[in-house]
């Protein structure tokens, strides 16, 4: 059984943040799988397969920096091990538009996969990072809570698409293959300058 957790924050006014990208695939890869997510206490969830391997998407509802607590309570509920844990999540030292798979690793500052590996006790497990860029002239508070703009958005869709065709070939071919033909992987539609942000005021990150 492998569990693909999309990181964000709950509630409708973060659905379109640079910080729920993860959540976004989820919903995308539910679709596919034709799969419907049902929220619980901690969690969204929904069980499928992909190509016959069973698979459970889940959205942790603990909020970004508590991300940890919901996952170990569903691995342990399932008892899948953590290298059978794919986590999707934005990153702001990643060029936009791109992703980046790793097996394993540190947290590199992002405080939902710090609260993972706190609350697993391991960095043993598959992280796929989306590129979001920063913003010089913001805070990384106010730049992963405010939303893509309709410019952006037309990234995001590719992005999100080659992000769950990656979480499949993870899940059927392996994460290296899925290393060699993901990483770095750029929008078709992609630009070089996301310039215009619309902030948010909350501080959940």
């Amino acid at each position: 059984m492998w569990v693909i957790a999309g990181l964000g924050n709950p509630g409708k006014e973060y659905f379109y943040t640079r910080h729920n990208i993860g959540y976004r695939v989820i919903d995308y890869l539910s679709k596919q799988m034709n799969v419907k997510l049902k929220k619980g206490i901690f969690y969204e969830l929904g069980k499928g397969f992909i190509e016959n391997r069973e698979t459970v998407l889940m959205k942790p509802l603990t909020y970004m920096n508590r991300s940890g607590l919901a996952v170990k309570h569903l691995l342990s509920l399932l008892g899948v091990h953590p290298d059978q844990l794919i986590v999707i999540h934005d990153d702001i030292d990643l060029e936009p538009a791109t992703i980046r798979i790793k097996r394993r690793g540190s947290s590199g500052g992002h405080k939902g996969i710090e609260s993972i590996i706190q609350e697993l006790n391991t960095k043993e497990f598959i992280r796929i990072k989306i590129g979001i860029g920063r913003a010089p002239d913001l805070s990384v508070e106010e730049y992963v809570l405010s939303n893509f703009t309709p410019e952006e958005e037309k990234i995001i869709k590719d992005i999100i698409d080659n992000t769950a065709t990656a979480v499949i070939t993870i899940i059927t071919k392996g994460v290296e293959k899925a290393m060699n033909e993901f990483n770095c992987l750029r929008s078709k539609r992609s630009s070089s300058c996301l310039l215009q942000y619309n902030l948010h005021k909350e501080e959940i990150i």
